[in-house]
């Protein structure tokens, strides 16, 4: 499961992050921070070889020695990023891109909410409980 969900604007500010309750919480916003390079270099890399057929599971942005941070990105440019621990091989990628389907469409039904205004943070309760379910469970 995971250890940090979040969700970034197209113009890389955070909409929502979450991590797992830690003593160094500021290490999965640092993650997640620099992961936003490797992003923007897989969606430019992506846009000039197809044209609109882009694939918005990115994969794996990159590995450090704790943790495997993914990354996905829907068609308006909001990045999903989801950092696992690197000790968890039981999840395979098919199970990763499941997590981020379900945040899309987690996200999308906050969007649909009339009371969201595009842009801003994201307070919904109902979205906090289904990443609260893709967390890292002690």
């Amino acid at each position: 499961m995971a250890v940090c969900v979040s969700v970034i604007a197209k113009e890389n500010y955070p909409l929502f992050i979450k991590t797992i309750p830690t003593e160094n919480e500021l290490k999965f916003y640092y993650t997640v921070h620099t992961s936003l390079d490797v992003v923007e270099e897989k969606v430019s890399a992506v846009g000039k070889t197809a044209n609109d057929l882009r694939e918005l599971y990115l994969g794996l942005l990159y590995p450090t020695e704790d943790y495997k941070v993914y990354g996905y990105v829907t068609n308006t440019k909001i990045k999903f990023v989801i950092v696992v621990e690197t000790s968890n091989t039981s999840l395979r990628d098919n199970e990763i891109r499941s997590m981020f389907r379900k945040l899309h469409n987690a996200y999308v039904d906050m969007l649909c909410n009339p009371f969201y205004t595009p842009g801003e943070n994201i307070t919904s309760k109902a979205f906090e409980r289904i990443v609260n379910s893709m967390m890292l469970q002690d």
